[in-house]
């Protein structure tokens, strides 16, 4: 191999390491920084490498071979200098006469959606701007042509979709693109696929445009995902799973609220370790009896038998709290609720009338995933008694749950959550010195998922400044960033 030779296949292989990182982010935005897909932060382009020759045009196809390869080098070159004009002019020569590079991997391809994607970023014209996006999903066409790789394009298709172009399909559209990838790679999803799937999955569920049993079959799939994906990842890759297990088994949470969605094995494995750590506390043991008898568990199961015994002896209530402390061991949430407020209307007594109230806050959060609710009781329970700290202490971690609500599990809007998650904490100490262990614990926790100092400067925020967070919480606080 001459010198020439040798120089041009050297660049194109440190080339292609740079693209292999080049995979889309699991909490990707709408708004997008556009830097080099030679860059390796750089996530935009969904470059892949074969194990087979591509059927496609290669630069051993081109009529002077030489000359492409020299272009495919020139125009990245041009990229990492940030002269893009040229480089696409370069990139359009080797896309017209070798557009499957060496034949093993998609970047000529990857870079041109990275190109029309840059040109969009700039492009004020509404109708140019449809004309760029229809090109970048041709050439998602021309990838799935030549390095047909089972499910993957067409979950970047919906990914973008999702994220980047919502108004060109309806969710339905959109989910049902997820559900062609997912169909096809099973266990092997990408792992960008989870997090707007699920969302979609959940979301068309409530809005009864999924059955109970295509939502149960999915479900059942996606756990299977979350298994196989982060015991099979490599490098940076895992990184992104950490952000999916952060947000999809909560977003999944919402179908413990649909009746007959998941057996009793389901509960008692997620929910049963709860009252053998917590033995002597009745909250917690109705909580779980309650998860148990919603499942439709055996009351001859041995565990189930153990909750009912000790209830009996130990958690036993009279008045009209107890009709409504009946109805929640049944799964009767909305009549518990009923009791509990009679009960605490009626109530004289301090201790017991706030109790009542922050157990219907307890409902609505455990079991009926109303976070708006919860609160609104746990606030009427903080007014009752103002110097206890057990409200505060629920209000912080229903905030501190909503990230997957407020935002995609990971990032800027999931993040904020932790500031007023912490205030609450922060307020529950102040008042409340039995409640300090507790929420010095959670302080703790929770810390580390604030955002950073980089993503505070690049908000042109300060340490400091007030913040309003949206969502549903709607709550004023004060920016700082996660301790190093």
């Amino acid at each position: 191999m001459n010198r020439k030779w040798l120089w041009i296949w050297t660049t194109l292989i440190s080339l292609a390491a740079y693209h292999s990182s080049c995979t889309p982010k699991t909490t990707q935005q709408a708004t997008q920084t556009h830097t080099p897909p030679t860059d390796t932060t750089h996530t935009t382009s969904p470059t892949q490498t074969l194990t087979h020759t591509s059927p496609c045009p290669t630069f051993d196809d081109a009529p002077n071979p030489d000359k492409a390869i020299e272009n495919y080098v020139l125009y990245h070159d041009f990229m990492k200098t940030q002269e893009y004009d040229q480089a696409f002019s370069y990139w359009r020569k080797v896309y017209r006469e070798a557009p499957a590079a060496d034949g093993r991997r998609n970047s000529v391809f990857a870079d041109g959606i990275w190109f029309y994607e840059y040109f969009l970023s700039k492009e004020p014209d509404s109708l140019k701007r449809e004309a760029l996006i229809d090109t970048i999903f041709m050439l998602y066409d021309e990838v799935d042509k030549c390095y047909p790789e089972g499910g993957y394009i067409v979950g970047r298709k919906a990914f973008d979709l999702y994220y980047k172009y919502p108004w060109r399909a309806t969710q339905e559209e959109i989910f049902q693109l997820f559900k062609q990838s997912v169909d096809i790679d099973s266990v092997k999803t990408q792992y960008f696929v989870l997090n707007p799937f699920t969302a979609l999955l959940v979301h068309l569920h409530q809005q009864e445009k999924i059955t109970d049993e295509e939502a149960h079959h999915y479900v059942q799939l996606i756990q299977q995902i979350l298994e196989y994906g982060p015991t099979h990842c490599e490098g940076e890759v895992c990184q992104a799973w950490e952000i999916v297990l952060e947000y999809v088994p909560t977003q999944l949470e919402y179908f413990e609220t649909v009746k007959g969605f998941f057996d009793c094995a389901y509960y008692k494995k997620k929910y049963l370790n709860r009252y053998l750590e917590n033995p002597d506390n009745c909250d917690v043991l109705r909580e779980v009896y309650s998860y148990l008898k919603w499942a439709d568990c055996s009351e001859d199961d041995p565990d189930f038998q153990q909750i009912i015994q000790t209830g009996n002896e130990k958690c036993r209530e009279a008045g009209l709290a107890e009709v409504a402390f009946e109805c929640l061991k049944n799964a009767d949430y909305q009549c518990a609720i009923e009791g509990f407020e009679q009960a605490a209307e009626q109530e004289t007594d301090i201790d017991k009338k706030a109790r009542y109230y922050l157990l219907i806050a307890k409902v609505y959060y455990a079991h009926l995933k109303n976070f708006p609710k919860a609160r609104q009781y746990a606030r009427k329970a903080a007014k009752v008694k103002p110097n206890w700290g057990e409200p505060y202490l629920l209000i912080g971690r229903l905030y501190a749950s909503s990230g997957p609500l407020c935002g995609p599990g990971r990032g800027w809007d999931s993040q904020v959550v932790t500031w007023v998650a912490i205030d609450e904490w922060e307020k529950a100490k102040r008042i409340d010195p039995s409640a300090t262990a507790e929420a010095n614990k959670l302080i703790a926790r929770y810390s580390k998922y604030m955002p950073s100092r980089e993503d505070i400067h690049q908000r042109l925020l300060h340490i400091g400044d007030p913040y309003f967070v949206g969502c549903w919480i709607q709550q004023r606080t004060t920016v700082r960033p996660a301790p190093k």
